[in-house]
């Protein structure tokens, strides 16, 4: 049960908006009444007694300037400088949320489908106004959570810069949404011919960009960015400077990804070609400077159409390096070697595929056997590990480009 002393309420200051934790001072002086926004309650409250005090010695108040509100444009722009400064990995992410938050969003024939909030006050807004534009705005929880945080970095920045007193996108105020866990999909050996077949087939000037993907992978903006002084032949290796993590890594070559990638290589090729040449990279390219676009990285028009026709749902590109360290499992490699094949950040993105290693299903139920089980229930794991080992190899197959 609270105290009377806190029901009861203080002269001289209120709270704008309710619920905001700011507290304005109001007071008169010579018939003239002032209003100050002030921030926290006590700092509020000494405040309103400082006034108080000066006007009844007849000292001279501080000029208050009438300003413009700092707007969540405002708080935007902050982001975005400070996203360039730090040379951030994902500026052109940022930049298009930003831009979705101050303008909105509209179809094609330009109606206004979401309002964006640009022009709204940031130090009114509140977290009910947030939450509720993230609500309409946001179909997924992953979508909720990228745009909150955002959010929570904007007000974070303007408070740092004193342009705002109150950070009503923290934690506490808008949770996060709990997001499911991403799909793990990966190609089958008898999924994988078959798609291998429909490739060459329709589009076999793609074939050597599936295989790489299948066989190294590479991220899409990793493969399709690898230049030709990238590759080192004599080390069957890829260097490449930088990835999604922001760091450098080595991808080594199997001999299947090597073939492909030596079919492709050119007589008198410069260093700084790419391998897997993209058509709006040729075209950017030969535009004037100060008009180049951002460059993309969809091969959908080729890849879609050949899974479709083979059959295999649920699929992407993105599909083919879950392929790659799906069957690095099945073949026995450790948790390690598939994190430093490619190239996650930590043993967690690693680990969702261990499941799939022979040893790691068979060493579990082995936990529950007797002692003779035991002998030949580890007789029969090393016969699954080489069973592994060579289904990858009749896997591997010389391509022809």
């Amino acid at each position: 049960m609270r105290r009377k002393q806190d029901q009861k309420k203080v002269r001289g200051i209120f709270e704008r908006p309710p619920g905001s934790n700011v507290w304005w001072i109001v007071y008169w002086d010579h018939g003239v009444r002032h209003r100050e926004k002030i921030g926290r309650k006590s700092d509020a409250i000494d405040a309103y007694r400082d006034r108080k005090t000066a006007i009844r010695r007849g000292e001279k108040l501080p000029t208050l300037k009438r300003t413009a509100p700092v707007t969540i444009g405002d708080l935007v722009d902050l982001v975005l400088e400070y996203v360039k400064t730090h040379g951030h990995k994902d500026q052109r992410t940022y930049a298009s949320r930003g831009k979705i938050i101050r303008n909105g969003r509209r179809d094609k024939k330009g109606v206004v489908i979401h309002k964006g909030l640009g022009d709204r006050d940031a130090e009114t807004l509140t977290a009910e106004d947030i939450e509720g534009w993230l609500g309409k705005h946001c179909k997924t929880p992953a979508t909720f959570n990228r745009y909150k945080a955002f959010f929570s970095l904007a007000y974070k920045l303007g408070v740092r810069a004193k342009k705002v007193s109150h950070n009503p996108a923290r934690g506490e105020f808008i949770p996060m949404r709990q997001e499911p866990k991403g799909r793990l999909r990966y190609l089958t050996e008898e999924e994988y011919d078959k798609l291998h077949e429909v490739i060459a087939r329709r589009f076999p000037e793609h074939l050597a960009e599936f295989v790489v993907g299948t066989h190294a992978g590479m991220r899409l903006s990793e493969q399709y960015t690898v230049e030709r002084g990238q590759y080192d032949a004599r080390r069957r290796a890829i260097d490449l400077d930088r990835t999604k993590n922001g760091d450098s890594r080595t991808v080594h070559l199997n001999a299947d990804a090597v073939e492909v990638i030596e079919s492709l290589l050119k007589p008198n090729q410069k260093q700084s070609d790419r391998i897997f040449p993209r058509e709006d990279h040729d075209r950017l390219l030969g535009e004037k400077k100060g008009k180049r676009k951002k460059e993309s990285f969809d091969n959908r028009s080729w890849f879609e159409p050949c899974v479709i026709e083979a059959e295999i749902p649920r699929i992407t590109w993105h599909g083919l390096r879950h392929t790659f360290c799906s069957w690095l499992a099945m073949a026995g490699a450790t948790t390690r070697e598939i994190m430093e094949a490619a190239g996650h950040k930590t043993m967690s993105q690693a680990a969702r595929y261990s499941h799939l290693s022979p040893q790691h299903t068979q060493s579990v139920v082995d936990r529950i056997a007797r002692r003779g089980a035991k002998e030949t229930n580890s007789h029969q794991n090393s016969h699954q590990t080489e069973d592994a080992g060579k289904r990858l190899k009749q896997r591997s197959r010389k391509v022809s480009v």
